[in-house]
């Protein structure tokens, strides 16, 4: 059974002058350190220490406000509109001069998910979601912007991308196989489907789903269900309960402003291959 993590019932701990840490998933939650989530609240003015060990991945995305991130790879300004991918050995501090919401996610042994891992050079990327191309579902009034994929970061450890639902959407029901994979909710409400139940979800909560887990979700709000979801590795495959309502993306030619996109991707089916 998939485990819903609700934020405002973890508890904060400080892991820095003015930092403090919400461990949303742990192996201890979840039972398994194929990632490591936490939710950190930097107060204004504080910094936030980064160290990724040599064995592990890690990224990052500003939930709310801004900050600088300087470190190994330079002095980056950063909104919420980032997300940062920070590679093995990666040294940084995360500074914001008026507080800022992080969400901080890091895979443990990387290469366990990826053969080549170890023999990559993998280097330090920034990436503006606002700028990437936006996908219209087929089916339904859904939107998809990929994050964390092989083609932006390099590694096939990891994929993320952020789904869009709009009032009165869902999706067909599937489950996944050769990964496991956590939605965190980033604004709205909906309702999750899981097999034979369904769970209430709302803005700060926390999804985990394990593999060949039966999911769904319905946006029975008034305003967008906007949720980012990453799996674990990269590469799996999608089953869908009804094969005639398999999830196809289709490129809109624009970002989610309207404007044009920094790269092309094709249409494709959710879990085919594609050069995202």
């Amino acid at each position: 059974m998939p485990v819903l993590v609700k934020h405002d019932s973890v508890e904060s701990v400080p892991m820095g002058d003015g930092v403090n840490r919400q461990a949303l998933i742990t192996p201890e939650t979840v039972g398994n350190d194929c990632i490591v989530l936490d939710r950190w609240t930097i107060d204004p003015g504080a910094r936030a220490e980064i160290a990724v060990a040599g064995t592990d991945l890690a990224w990052f995305q500003l939930l709310e406000g801004e900050a600088t991130l300087d470190g190994t790879a330079g002095q980056h300004d950063l909104s919420d509109a980032n997300v940062v991918f920070l590679p093995p050995d990666f040294e940084g501090t995360l500074v914001s001069a008026g507080g800022a919401i992080v969400l901080y996610a890091r895979v443990p042994d990387a290469e366990r998910f990826d053969p080549g891992f170890g023999d990559s050079t993998l280097e330090f990327r920034c990436v503006d979601w606002r700028q990437e191309p936006a996908l219209d579902s087929e089916h339904d009034a859904r939107t998809r912007i990929y994050l964390v994929t092989p083609t932006l970061f390099g590694t096939k450890a990891v994929k993320g991308e952020m789904i869009i639902y709009s009032p009165g959407a869902t999706a067909s029901t599937h489950h996944h196989e050769g990964a496991e994979h956590f939605q965190y909710i980033i604004s709205g409400s909906g309702t999750a489907l899981l097999g034979e139940e369904s769970l209430p979800m709302r803005a700060g909560d926390t999804l985990y789903n394990y593999e060949f887990e039966l999911h769904n979700f319905i946006n029975d709000g008034d305003e967008n269900l906007v949720f980012v979801e990453y799996f674990v590795p990269a590469e799996c495959r999608t089953v869908w309960v009804n094969p005639e309502l398999v999830c196809t993306w289709s490129p809109t030619g624009k970002n989610i402003d309207g404007g044009e996109p920094s790269r092309n991707i094709s249409a494709h089916a959710h879990g085919a291959d594609v050069d995202a």
